[in-house]
């Protein structure tokens, strides 16, 4: 059995979720609001309050993880804000995971978010996984496609195990 954290748990990340938990797995979602933790626990995930806008807030999630799992490729904000959450924000989230226990990111390439701004994000992903120990997978199944996009990260969540 294995700890995944799934960061941006929302409805892609609960179906996540529930694959997950059912291969045996434990799961921790994050949310950045309080009303949706019902939804992250009722999915079989541990809920976690936390925002990818401030890396601070998601640090404590990564304890005895061995998965991470980015699923932020359809953050909804303004452009800079998200430019920012798959640039200098995760270049931050992921050098604070170097002293983790996490062996593998998942990280999502694909959705609504600026196409260039996932492929600078799932850029930054590749090279921290060529300068650390983690393994990496790129998600680009196409996230309006519920049963073959969870079948493609479920696949990239089982070969990082």
């Amino acid at each position: 059995m294995a700890r995944c954290l799934i960061i941006g748990c929302g409805c892609r990340g609960r179906l996540l979720t529930g694959a997950l938990v059912k291969d045996g797995h434990a799961v921790r979602g994050t949310t950045r609001d309080q009303s949706r933790v019902r939804l992250i626990e009722e999915a079989g995930a541990e809920a976690v309050v936390g925002d990818p806008d401030r890396v601070s807030t998601l640090v404590a999630a990564l304890d005895h993880v061995t998965v991470l799992c980015i699923l932020l490729g359809s953050a909804a904000g303004p452009a800079e804000r998200l430019a920012a959450l798959h640039g200098t924000r995760l270049e931050m989230l992921l050098t604070k995971t170097v002293d983790t226990t996490a062996r593998g990111v998942v990280y999502e390439a694909a959705g609504t978010v600026e196409p260039s701004v996932l492929r600078g994000g799932a850029e930054r992903v590749r090279e921290f996984g060529e300068r650390s120990t983690a393994e990496v997978e790129v998600l680009e199944a196409d996230p309006s496609d519920d049963p073959r996009w969870l079948a493609a990260a479920l696949a990239a969540v089982r070969r990082l195990l």
